[in-house]
């Protein structure tokens, strides 16, 4: 049986805490609360739940320090998931028995409370917050979510044992959600109710936490780009077959012949163009300049993969030598001098901008009276 316990993160929320804790315990005596260096009255309050495991900090790290104590704690005392709840008041426990519900049908998932943001008395900021977030989080995983900022979620903790971060405050929650879809972690929303009531303290800093999130987004969306969109990708192709994942972009009515013959010819160009590590922030930008296919893009540009690269290298070097005349050899027995690496770098990246070429404009050609004939079919 699937072990739960529910974390309870607080700092400076006296007004709302004991409310919490008793509406948390009603539903379970699995609690743990992490008191984040409180100095008004938690304490006191605190000492007369004895029964429950508490985490008391002597000063106060923020909330990604917090949780990452409480998942830790979890860990250690043999349990399987974790719920975390605010203690500002604005997530009912009464919710609860949905995530425990949403558990033992997905015990591998997380579990995200979504809030309806479109009801009466939510802070226009947080509306903004909201969808911006969920925006950045689709872009970084591929992955739509209806609500990424609340904080009502569980984690299957077996995913978060010795994992790094580099956050620590409120953030903290994007980035572990973010790498959790990376690792392909699937990912489940139960409806929650939310409530903005005048006795809620929020301890977000609206210039400081949104440039430390923005930061963050910078930073994700960069690994996106650069290394996770081809692991995604890759992922994706094997999970529907190669022939289906061409067929699925391929078959878009909606799009012509020749724009889908421009993408991939645009993408077998990429998968040889010497711009390692940047392919595939280039082939997002070249779509979106040129109005075209993704999907399409992408994926013949994602060719260029592990078994498929060192061929691609070797043309490269073949078509380079044949260009400037350079003896294609690769006999490196009798040393290597300088002159010789700037030789053969030269003749790399001449032959690898020739076949990107060739392997574009081939691509172009080849593939447009295919897709002409496939549509009129």
């Amino acid at each position: 049986m699937t072990k739960v316990v529910v974390l309870l993160p607080t700092y400076n929320n006296d007004k709302t805490l004991k409310r919490v804790i008793d509406g948390i315990l009603t539903f379970t005596q699995d609690l743990i609360i992490i008191n984040d260096g409180c100095t008004d009255s938690t304490s006191d309050i605190l000492a007369s739940y004895p029964q429950v495991h508490q985490i008391n900090k002597s000063k106060n790290e923020g909330k990604g320090r917090a949780l990452l104590s409480g998942f830790q704690s979890a860990i250690e005392l043999g349990y399987d998931h974790a719920i975390t709840i605010d203690s500002d008041g604005q997530h009912f426990p009464e919710d609860l028995p949905q995530f425990f519900s949403a558990i033992e049908h997905n015990p591998d998932s997380v579990i995200i409370g979504a809030r309806n943001m479109d009801q009466e008395g939510i802070p226009k900021k947080s509306t903004f917050g909201h969808k911006n977030s969920n925006f950045w989080f689709w872009l970084e995983t591929g992955v739509k979510l209806p609500d990424t900022q609340t904080g009502y979620r569980s984690y299957p903790l077996k995913h978060l044992k010795g994992r790094k971060y580099f956050t620590t405050k409120y953030e903290l929650e994007i980035e572990i959600i973010v790498r959790l879809a990376w690792k392909g972690v699937p990912f489940q929303s139960v409806p929650v109710r939310v409530l903005y009531s005048d006795e809620r303290v929020t301890h977000f800093r609206p210039f400081k936490d949104f440039v430390r999130v923005s930061l963050l987004n910078v930073v994700l969306v960069t690994l996106t780009l650069a290394y996770h969109l081809h692991v995604r990708i890759i992922r994706n192709i094997l999970r529907k077959g190669i022939w289906n994942s061409i067929k699925e972009h391929l078959y878009n009515p909606e799009e012509s012949s020749w724009k889908k013959a421009q993408a991939i010819g645009l993408g077998l160009f990429m998968s040889s163009f010497p711009v390692w590590g940047f392919q595939m922030i280039i082939c997002v930008f070249l779509s979106m300049l040129f109005k075209l296919n993704k999907g399409l893009v992408l994926l013949f540009a994602n060719i260029s993969i592990a078994p498929v690269m060192p061929f691609i290298l070797y043309l490269s070097f073949v078509v380079g030598g044949l260009i400037i005349d350079q003896p294609i050899t690769l006999d490196f027995s009798d040393g290597l001098t300088l002159e010789d690496m700037g030789i053969h770098l030269t003749q790399y990246l001449i032959g690898s901008v020739a076949l990107s070429v060739i392997l574009g404009v081939s691509g172009l050609l080849l593939s447009y009276p295919i897709l002409k004939i496939y549509r009129k079919k």
